[in-house]
C-alpha cells in the first residue's frame, strides 16, 4: 500500500512573517515584482531551508523529490486563486491517460492587452516569481539539476473535479529538466480529505526482462493536496513514474493547482550547452509505441482454416457448446461477412448461450461484493491497490502502458486453499478453451474472410478506479482484435422512482452506455510524428464555460473549438462496455487502441476476455475493406 505524506496544518496567517511587502500590479515581459522573494513564505529561500532541502530530497523515496509545505505568502496566493476561478477560462480534456478542467499556457499571458493584464495582478506575480532567477536557482541548488531557464516558461491552471485523473507516466517531453505543482485546493480553508482522492502518487521502479526499468504496478507514496503545498522532482526517463489519483468529492471541492515545468537552459541564456545527449532509456511516451504482444502458435497438426471452407461438424459441435446458436447458422454468418468486409468491425449481442450466460452473470457481481470493488461497500471512492489480488487473480502492468487484472496460473494457485471463484473457473474456460480453439479460428476465419495464423488471449478484469490500457499501436502489421465483453449492465434505479414501467428503448442511457463510468474501447487514426499524442482525446471531452470568464479567454474558446473538430475526425469506434457482446475490429497498422480508464464511480468491474489475432489476406483480396 502507498504511504502517505503527511499533511500540514490549515493556512495560517502570514502576519507572524513581518510585514509583507507591497507587490506591483502593472506588469511586463521582464520580473515585475521589485523584489521577488517578496511573493515567497518568509524564510523559504535562506540557506537553512535549502539545506533541509537538500537532504529530504536526497533520500527521498521511490525518487528524489521534495515537499514544500508553504511556498507563497498567503494573500498573494488566495489573490491568484480568485483570479483562476473568475478570470480564467478551464477546457475539460480528455485523452486515454488523463481527464482533467485545463487552461491554456499561463506564459502566454504576456501578450494579452494592458486592459486583460489587469485581470490578473496576482497570477503574474506569482508566474514571474517562479520563473525568476532567484527561485530558479534555489530550486537547482536543492535537485542539483543544472542551470534551467527563465524564458521557456511552461505551466497552466488545472482544476481536477469529480472523476479526474492523471494515470502513469514520467513527464519526459523535450528539455524539461523539473515537474512541480503548486495546490490551491477549494475551498480554501478547509482540509483535503485523503478520502476525495487527488493524491500524487509516486512508483517505485524495476527491470524487465530486457532490463528497462518500467514502474511497479503499485505506487510507494501517495501525497494528498493542501493549501501552498509546492511539490517537485526533476524529470528522468525510468525513474519519474508518478500519477494522480481519481478525485471522487462533488461540489464545491476541487482540486485546484498550478503544474508546469522548468525547462533546461534555452539558446543564449546562461550555462546553455549545444545539442543534448540521448538519454539512456526511453520515455514512457516513447514506449507506447507498440504493444509487444506475444503470440501463442496453432498446433502443427492443425490445418489452417480456410475463408470459404464451411465449418466441420467437428468445430460446429463444440463451438455449440459456447456460442449461441444463431451465430453457427450459415445465413447468418453469410450476413455477418458481408458486413464485416464492409465496415472492418461487428458486435453480435447475446454471443454466449444462455446455459452459460446464467452461470456467469450472477458470479461476477458476487466477486465484486466479495472483493469490496462493488459501489455500495466503497462508496464511490478508490478501493486499495491490492483490492480484487487475494484469489484467482493477478495485477498486470506495467501501469505507464496499463493496468488490469488477469487470472493467476494454475500452478500459482495454493491447491490446499479455497481461492478459485467461480467467476474466475467460467472465464478461464473461455480463456483457455474457446478463444485458442481451432474451431472458433475456423469460425472466425469464415465470418471475416482473413486467415487466422496466430492468438494471444486474456481475460481482463478492470477494477474500478484503478485500471486501464494506454493508447498503442502497430507500426508494420494489422491485427484482429476480438473482445467479449462481460461487464454486467446496471439499471438507474433512481429514474425509476414514481414512473411506471418504461419500454427499454425509452429508457436513458447510464452508467456504463452512458459514458459515465469510462471503460469504453476506442480505435483512433494515426497521428503525424510530429504531434504529441497527448492531444488525442478520448471522444467524449466536453468544454467548461464560467459565466465570469473574462474576454482574455476568446482564443482559448477558439482552440477548444479547433480541438474538437480535429477529436471528431480521429476517432474512429467506440465502444461502451456490454454484457454478452463479441466485438470484432480489423485494426490497421498505425490505429491506436485503447481501454478507458474505469471511474471509482462504476457499480463494479469491468470484464471481458481479450483476443488478439495475428492474421493475413487471401491472395487477390489485400484491398477488400
Amino acid at each position: 500500500m502507498a504511504k502517505a505524506q503527511a499533511r500540514s496544518p490549515p493556512p495560517a496567517s502570514d502576519t507572524d512573517c513581518g510585514r509583507q511587502k507591497r507587490l506591483k500590479t502593472s506588469h511586463s515581459s521582464s520580473i515585475s515584482c521589485t523584489d521577488s522573494s517578496s511573493c515567497f513564505y518568509c524564510g523559504l529561500l535562506e540557506q537553512k531551508s535549502i539545506d533541509s532541502l537538500r537532504t529530504n530530497y536526497t533520500n527521498s523515496e521511490p525518487f528524489k523529490f521534495a515537499v514544500i509545505e508553504k511556498l507563497f505568502q498567503d494573500d498573494l496566493l488566495r489573490g491568484v486563486k480568485d483570479e483562476c476561478l473568475h478570470e480564467l477560462w478551464f477546457s475539460e480534456k480528455e485523452t486515454d491517460i488523463y481527464k482533467v478542467n485545463q487552461t491554456g499556457d499561463l506564459a502566454s499571458l504576456s501578450y494579452l492587452s494592458e486592459a486583460q493584464l489587469e485581470l490578473f495582478p496576482n497570477l503574474l506575480s506569482l508566474r514571474d516569481a517562479l520563473y525568476s532567477q532567484e527561485f530558479r536557482k534555489f530550486i537547482q541548488a536543492v535537485t542539483g539539476c543544472g542551470p534551467l531557464s527563465g524564458s521557456k516558461q511552461d505551466m497552466s491552471v488545472n482544476s481536477y473535479t469529480k472523476g479526474c485523473h492523471l494515470l502513469n507516466h514520467d513527464d519526459v517531453i523535450g528539455t524539461r529538466r523539473v515537474s512541480y505543482i503548486l495546490y490551491m485546493p477549494i475551498p480554501y480553508g478547509q482540509e483535503w480529505k485523503k478520502e476525495y482522492g487527488g493524491a500524487l502518487e509516486l512508483y517505485p521502479v524495476r527491470l524487465d526482462e530486457d532490463d528497462v526499468p518500467e514502474p511497479e504496478t503499485m505506487p510507494l507514496k501517495a501525497i494528498p493536496p493542501s493549501w501552498n503545498q509546492f511539490v517537485f522532482f526533476e524529470v528522468q526517463p525510468g525513474k519519474s513514474f508518478h500519477s494522480v489519483e481519481e478525485v471522487v468529492v462533488g461540489e464545491p471541492y476541487a482540486r485546484l493547482s498550478i503544474s508546469g515545468w522548468f525547462h533546461a537552459a534555452q539558446e543564449g541564456e546562461e550555462g546553455y550547452v549545444a545539442g543534448s545527449t540521448s538519454p539512456e532509456h526511453k520515455s514512457s511516451r516513447e514506449q507506447l509505441t507498440s504493444s509487444s504482444t506475444v503470440f501463442s502458435q496453432y498446433p502443427e497438426t492443425s490445418e489452417t482454416p480456410h475463408p470459404d471452407s464451411p465449418l466441420s461438424p467437428e468445430h460446429t459441435a463444440f463451438l455449440l457448446k459456447f456460442l449461441n446458436p444463431v451465430y453457427l447458422q450459415l445465413r447468418t454468418m453469410k450476413a455477418l461477412m458481408a458486413r464485416f468486409v464492409a465496415e472492418s468491425s461487428l458486435e453480435l449481442h447475446h454471443f454466449l448461450s444462455d446455459a452459460l450466460i446464467s452461470a456467469l452473470e450472477p458470479s461476477l457481481l458476487e466477486a465484486d461484493l466479495a472483493d469490496g470493488l462493488d459501489n455500495v461497500t466503497r462508496n464511490g471512492c478508490v478501493p486499495p491497490h491490492r483490492a480484487g489480488t487475494s484469489g484467482s487473480w493477478d495485477i498486470q502492468g506495467p501501469p505507464h502502458k496499463w493496468r488490469y487484472c488477469i487470472l493467476r496460473d494454475n500452478e500459482e494457485l495454493d491447491s490446499s486453499s479455497a481461492l478459485v471463484s467461480a467467476e474466475s473457473e467460467l472465464l478461464r474456460t473461455l480463456q483457455d478453451e474457446l478463444f485458442p480453439s481451432t474451431a472458433f479460428s475456423a469460425w472466425l476465419s469464415a465470418l471475416t474472410k482473413l486467415i487466422v495464423m496466430s492468438y494471444s488471449v486474456e481475460a481482463r478484469r478492470f477494477r474500478p478506479g484503478l485500471d486501464y490500457t494506454l493508447a498503442t499501436s502497430e507500426a508494420t502489421d494489422t491485427r484482429l482484435d476480438v473482445v467479449l465483453g462481460l461487464t454486467p449492465q446496471v439499471k438507474n434505479e433512481q429514474s425509476k422512482k414514481g414512473k411506471g414501467k418504461a419500454k427499454p428503448e425509452d429508457e436513458e442511457p447510464f452508467g456504463w452506455q452512458a459514458g459515465e463510468w469510462g471503460g469504453w474501447e476506442c480505435y483512433m487514426a494515426p497521428h503525424d510524428e510530429e504531434d504529441d499524442p497527448a492531444v488525442y482525446r478520448s471522444g467524449s471531452s466536453k468544454k467548461a464555460d464560467p459565466t465570469n470568464a473574462s474576454n482574455s479567454t476568446v482564443a482559448q474558446k477558439q482552440q477548444d473549438d479547433d480541438m474538437e473538430e480535429i477529436e471528431n475526425e480521429s476517432t474512429l469506434l467506440t465502444v461502451r462496455p456490454n454484457f454478452n457482446c463479441l466485438l470484432l475490429v480489423l485494426r490497421d497498422e498505425g490505429v491506436l487502441h485503447f481501454v478507458k480508464y474505469v471511474s471509482a464511480a462504476a457499480a463494479g468491474s469491468r470484464w471481458d476476455v481479450c483476443g488478439e489475432f495475428e492474421v493475413g489476406m487471401m491472395e487477390g483480396e489485400e484491398n477488400w475493406a
